[in-house]
């Protein structure tokens, strides 16, 4: 067994905390039941010892690399990806009719947790690829459908988003690849896009990417972005592929994640590239906005997940390292006395307890997010529009909590292992590389903080933070049936009615025009946002496991869900309290990161 993640845990949040058997309920997933769930996660937990764990360190010592005009990338990516393709698992979440296994997002979300926690550089790959396919079902017309998808979902083709540009980076607005109608109904693509995560390898024929450029004449800014289906080989009149004039100029050597390639694309240099419009002209940024926010979720769960594997690197670790000895009643060190294993020392099991509150709660965060896309599509009117409301709101928190804090808790993960933990001979370091990129990832920080209190928690009035608040309240008194949870969901109370407050605030400089000072703190907001979420799926596991300890209707062992208990104490006693802080200073009334009259940073 290789300790990279806990299927204790998983099952846990799976089938008492988010309660799975429900989602299986919808006709979507008549095939599915707790049996099939089950097989489903033993089986991928086996296939990733096997396949995927064991090619971690591999992948980062045999980078992907870009030699003579083409990337190459480990052997045992293609090998990962031609199972995939043959297991289904590509297309899982998709129709029966389009090759899918109509497998529910909550159980996807779990698998890939599994898949993620063994070997981060693999995921995306394939991710990627389905992300595409989704987005073409769903916006283009039937033709481009069954020329593109059965080969991406059957693993041949590989997928990408291209929106990133060497002169615009996040500004999508600034993008300048053009695109200019043809007489056959095409368009002929020219410009260039960076930082295309899985864009070239050697181990799918041809890859589909979806790529942003203006039509010629279109608006300025991102009212003007149209999206096309751009192939790196496009079909010939006989079926053959044919090079449309996109080539892979190189490959970003990375500081982590050196397994996933990350390519630079040059488009329509010999000014033969063709691209096919998808959907309506100038409406391709929302369009793309269906697989950004997926693979904003999919991120967070990598960001998750690498969190739990180094959580379980340091756990090992500290219950294998002998060191010093514990404090005496008369706080002397008997030194006749054996070295105590790191696990006995206080500073060491606070280090450990953080890393497993942060990782435990960001998982249970993206499975709700993956189980509210389950209830948004098996739903109707208002129960389809709260879960809807719901995950927009907590997407922005998905992607960034696990990616901010899975960031500190991999490096207090360095920190149990000490000066071994620098050292390329324990895997610590290689998660901490490879954790930084995902607060990157999908829009940065603070674009996720922007979109997070400008966009999410204004629409429709506000209406989604009130839903989740609502939801909050909902947990709170059900861990008020328990006295000793009592203490806490008082506090997770205050803690919303604070958040609640600093809502009210900010918003009064929007309703004055003042949006700068609105967002000039977007990302202090989004850590108190995040801290209380994260509360609160504490409090909700807590109380799952009081439940269970009470009735006695145990599905795992009694210190499993006394662990669930205490790490949520925990958390309540060292992360919760610095929101006073974070209230301090979005409350103050002190501006002093807006150019005014001078610049001061020197």
């Amino acid at each position: 067994m290789s300790d990279y993640m806990s299927m204790d845990n998983l099952k846990f949040l799976l089938n008492e905390v988010h309660e799975i058997n429900e989602i299986l309920n919808y006709e979507r997933y008549s095939d599915y039941d707790a049996d099939a769930v089950e097989i489903l996660l033993q089986s991928t937990k086996d296939l990733c010892d096997k396949e995927f764990y064991p090619y971690y360190k591999e992948m980062d010592s045999d980078p992907a690399r870009f030699e003579d005009g083409k990337i190459y990338v480990h052997p045992q990516i293609g090998k990962i990806i031609k199972s995939a393709a043959e297991n289904g698992s590509i297309g899982a979440r998709f129709d029966y009719e389009h090759g899918g296994q109509q497998m529910p997002e909550i159980l996807y979300g779990a698998l890939s947790h599994i898949q993620a926690s063994a070997n981060n550089n693999v995921g995306g790959y394939f991710g990627l690829t389905a992300g595409a396919a989704e987005l073409i079902i769903e916006f283009a017309a039937q033709e481009l459908i069954d020329k593109y998808v059965p080969n991406m979902l059957g693993g041949k083709w590989g997928g990408t988003m291209c929106l990133t540009e060497p002169q615009a980076g996040s500004s999508l607005s600034d993008i300048t690849s053009s695109a200019t109608p043809q007489e056959d109904g095409s368009y002929k693509i020219k410009g260039q896009k960076i930082y295309i995560s899985g864009g070239d390898h050697e181990y799918c024929e041809n890859f589909v990417h979806l790529y942003l450029a203006r039509i010629d004449g279109a608006p300025a800014g991102t009212k003007g972005i149209s999206l096309f289906i751009v192939p790196k080989f496009r079909i010939g009149d006989n079926g053959d592929l044919v090079s449309n004039d996109v080539q892979t100029a190189g490959d970003f050597q990375k500081l982590g994640q050196r397994g996933y390639c990350t390519t630079h694309l040059m488009v329509g240099e010999s000014d033969n590239c063709q691209g096919w419009l998808v959907g309506a002209p100038n409406k391709g940024l929302s369009y793309m906005f269906k697989m950004m926010n997926g693979a904003r979720i999919d991120v967070g769960m990598t960001a998750a997940s690498i969190a739990t594997a180094a959580y379980y690197a340091s756990l090992t670790y500290a219950k294998e390292r002998p060191q010093g000895r514990k404090l005496t009643s008369t706080g002397a060190k008997n030194v006749q006395e054996d070295q105590t294993l790191i696990i006995n020392h206080p500073d060491v099991r606070r280090m450990l307890f953080l890393q497993k509150a942060v990782s435990e709660a960001s998982v249970s965060i993206l499975l709700r997010c993956s189980r509210l896309l389950d209830v948004k599509h098996n739903e109707e009117g208002e129960t389809s529009e709260d879960a809807h409301d719901l995950l927009e709101w907590l997407t922005p928190i998905g992607k960034t909590y696990p990616s901010e804090m899975g960031i500190k808790s991999v490096s207090t993960g360095l920190q149990v292992l000490g000066g071994a933990g620098f050292c390329s001979e324990f895997i610590l370091q290689q998660y901490y590389r490879d954790i930084r990129i995902m607060s990157i990832y999908e829009g940065t920080t603070g674009i996720q903080s922007l979109d997070l209190l400008g966009r999410k928690s204004t629409i429709k009035n506000g209406r989604a933070l009130q839903l989740v608040a609502k939801e909050i309240q909902s947990a709170i008194e059900a861990a008020m049936t328990y006295d000793e949870l009592k203490p806490y969901a008082t506090t997770l109370g205050t803690k919303l009615k604070d958040l609640q407050d600093i809502m009210v605030h900010l918003v009064s400089f929007a309703m004055k025009g003042d949006y700068e000072r609105f967002l000039s703190d977007a990302t202090l907001f989004m850590e108190y946002a995040s801290t209380v979420v994260v509360a609160w799926h504490w409090l909700e596991m807590a109380t799952k496991a009081k439940q269970a300890l009470v009735t006695s209707q145990l599905k795992h062992s009694m210190e499993f869900y006394e662990s669930k208990i205490h790490t949520m104490k925990f958390y309540f006693k060292y992360e919760v309290p610095k929101t006073a802080g974070l209230k301090e200073s979005l409350l103050d009334s002190e501006v002093l990161t807006i150019i005014k009259e001078k610049e001061l940073i020197c």
